[in-house]
């Protein structure tokens, strides 16, 4: 079982993409596995035949032997103890039926149906749709980069479809009971969900955090974006600015750019952010790695490229590790304030909130209304001090309040 990200303690087998027996060259897709960030598909890092030894549905810790590569095909279709589609479950024969006939796998056409529908270009989430809907990619017309199918292709198909999809196996538990709460019923998370959980709680539990909040003028950073809308492609947005803003901050203050770890300080000497996305029910965080050497221009147009891919499921495990610092952004959907929590290793993390109009007081003394952001950072106080946390918001106010610094 790969490492696919940097918080990734175990994987789950979605679909293996190639049969016991096939060859296998260097950057052939493998399988789709989920972890505790995406549903990513592995590709080989070697040449041979492949012999499958865990199955689809399988979860197991990193390091794990799922599979391997052998010198010839006969060899791993002989020895593949289990495996994916290709590899028949048992059948408990009858009694009084021959022994031979318990042995016999079923009829074959399914092996080679499931080996072309692999080669079909799509998503790991789309693939894994279909197949909770029925749905057939090969009927599919992809709308994704190069045809590729995506997640909306194959809901736009469920959709059209007479046919009512299944739940998702054991995702939900029959209600139980009525209580004074009423009828209860219990969802079970998604593997995501609970890593996710199990993370925070410890992050929590064993980080000593505290929290600064300031207050920016956001009238700068909203004028300036409308500047470069006639001017730039893709236009900025305002997270953009934060980004870029935060990025060059992290070079005046090392500290927040950094981590504690098993007892020392870890300094980074890049600044990779990364970006809170939420997608189905989840929370990913791409990263755009240099930030600070990236124009506002460059980081725009991967912040978009990010936020698309893990949105449609096609996020690289690359793109979801490496972070040193991370910004959430809660202000498109009106929330003022909030407190995010740090994701470990790293030291700090930036809450924003909306752009509100307050009245406040002008240079001349005179009462002026002002839209006003609020930015809340979450530091490791084993690493991170009050005053350093406190000018790290101050850089970064300075930063957006005269934008234009941001284009250098």
């Amino acid at each position: 079982m790969p490492r696919l990200s940097d918080s990734m303690e175990e994987g789950t087998i979605i679909k293996w993409l190639k049969q016991p027996g096939d060859e296998v060259r260097v950057g052939d897709p493998l399988a789709d596995i989920e972890t505790d960030k995406a549903t990513v598909t592995y590709e080989a890092d070697d040449r041979g035949f492949l012999q499958i030894l865990a199955g689809e549905g399988d979860t197991l810790q990193i390091g794990a032997t799922i599979a391997r590569l052998l010198e010839s095909a006969e060899a791993a279709k002989a020895n593949g103890a289990r495996g994916g589609a290709a590899v028949p479950p048992a059948v408990e024969a009858p009694a009084g039926a021959p022994a031979s006939a318990a042995e016999s796998p079923p009829p074959g056409p399914s092996a080679p149906v499931a080996a072309a529908s692999s080669r079909i270009k799509a998503s790991p989430v789309a693939r894994r749709i279909a197949g909770e809907l029925g749905i057939d990619l090969a009927t599919l017309v992809g709308s994704g980069p190069e045809g590729r199918i995506v997640k909306a292709d194959v809901l736009a198909a469920g959709s059209a479809s007479p046919l009512t999809a299944p739940p998702p196996a054991a995702a939900v538990l029959e209600p139980a009971s009525a209580t004074a709460k009423g009828e209860v019923t219990i969802v079970e998370p998604t593997r995501a969900q609970a890593l996710i959980a199990r993370r925070m709680a410890s992050a929590k539990a064993t980080i000593p955090e505290f929290t600064v909040t300031i207050e920016v003028d956001a009238d700068p950073a909203l004028e300036f974006r409308e500047q470069l809308r006639n001017a730039a492609s893709p236009v900025p947005s305002v997270n953009d600015l934060i980004v870029k803003a935060c990025a060059l901050a992290l070079r005046v203050h090392p500290n927040v750019n950094a981590a504690y770890v098993d007892g020392h300080f870890e300094r980074y000497s890049r600044v990779n952010i990364g970006v809170a996305v939420a997608a189905d029910g989840t929370l990913v965080v791409p990263t755009v790695f240099d930030a600070d050497l990236k124009s506002l221009i460059e980081i725009a147009a991967q912040t978009r490229q990010l936020a698309s891919q893990v949105r449609d499921g096609t996020v690289a495990p690359a793109d979801l590790s490496g972070g040193t610092f991370t910004v959430s952004n809660l202000g498109m959907l009106a929330v003022a304030r909030f407190t995010a929590v740090i994701n470990p290793p790293q030291a700090a993390i930036l809450a924003v909130g909306a752009a509100t109009p307050r009245a406040t007081v002008g240079p001349d003394g005179a009462i002026v209304v002002r839209r006003v952001m609020e930015m809340t950072l979450s530091a490791d106080h084993r690493i991170v001090y009050g005053a350093e946390a406190a000018q790290f918001l101050q850089t970064v106010r300075k930063r957006l309040e005269r934008p234009a610094a941001l284009l250098l």
